[in-house]
């Protein structure tokens, strides 16, 4: 297991590699000057140079590109353009609420997603098997700023349940984390619903069958494991999503987490901010993918590591 980890984890640094480059050099090709935003409508065109002095954006694009890499080798962030304090220390104030959005989030889309597939998949080409898919499909297909909107409407205007804004406590995590994660349940539901019928199929299943087990100990003891080694997949690359994905549904319930943060460093051509919030969403799938990996042994230890 050890010697698995560390070859993974020397295959992660030409990825990391390659995103640490690609997103210095696409974020310099966002419309607009940084320079000019930070001076302000009325300066004047020596006030925007001597901010682009002191920023650093005048020297040349190699030049900029390595200090950057020098000071993410050393753990240095950079400082924020819009601020002006350390990017780590934005990103820090910010990154606990996201994790607890997303990973509320992935828990009830989870668990509902596999409990609609499983109903959907173990009654197959039954009215429960439309009805379940139905709603998947629905979820898949009704865009998340619009599921945010309808739920603040009902949820927050008019019966007043829950507030709009804000990630102060529960009752703020509840309408964004709804939001967040509909589509992650009936993306899970339909991976599941697919993944158990296949099983469903299998000379094993049958012999449990034959043998007089009831139907529900087949579906959950004989079936449900395996079934969950495509889904275990699934899951783990929509937590990826739902950490990248926050920030529609951040900006529709105004809740202060990275997706918020994005769109106001790129509002500002943050550059510090914008690189480092990519990479670290980049990271989260990366690492993601390497626990997906370690879980499918854990599912099915015929599966080894090598």
């Amino acid at each position: 297991m050890l010697r698995y980890l560390v070859k993974r984890i020397i295959e992660v640094i030409p990825t990391l590699i390659l995103v640490v480059t690609f997103v210095f050099f696409f974020v310099r090709m966002i419309p607009g000057d940084p320079a000019q935003l930070v001076a302000g409508p009325q300066a004047t065109q020596e006030d925007i140079e001597v901010v682009r002095e002191a920023l650093g954006l005048n020297e040349p694009i190699p030049t900029q590109f390595v200090k950057y890499v020098t000071g993410l080798c050393k753990g240095d962030l950079g400082t924020s353009l819009r601020t002006k304090r350390p990017v780590a220390t934005e990103i820090a104030n910010r990154y606990a609420n996201t994790v607890r959005l997303t990973l509320l989030s992935l828990a009830w889309s989870s668990v509902v997603g596999i409990l609609l597939g499983v109903w959907s998949g173990k009654n197959r080409s039954k009215w429960q098997d439309y009805t379940g898919m139905t709603l998947a499909v629905s979820g898949i297909s009704m865009p998340s700023f619009w599921i945010g909107f309808m739920l603040i409407i009902v949820f927050a205007v008019n019966l007043g349940w829950f507030p709009t804004t804000g990630a102060d406590s529960f009752a703020n995590l509840v309408l964004p984390a709804f939001t967040l994660g509909t589509s992650v349940a009936a993306v899970v539901a339909r991976f599941t619903r697919s993944s158990l019928i296949e099983v469903l199929k299998e000379d094993y299943v049958r012999t449990a069958r034959a043998k007089g087990i009831k139907e529900k100990m087949v579906v959950w003891k004989h079936a449900f494991r395996n079934s969950m080694i495509s889904v275990v997949t699934v899951i783990g690359l929509q937590f990826g999503f739902l950490l990248g994905g926050s920030v529609v549904t951040e900006s529709v319930f105004a809740f202060p987490g990275l997706g918020s943060l994005l769109i106001e460093s790129v509002n500002y051509r943050d550059y510090p901010a914008i690189q480092s919030l990519i990479l670290i969403f980049s990271l989260h799938f990366i690492i993601i993918n390497l626990l997906v990996d370690i879980l499918y042994a854990v599912l099915n230890p015929e599966i080894k590591l090598s």
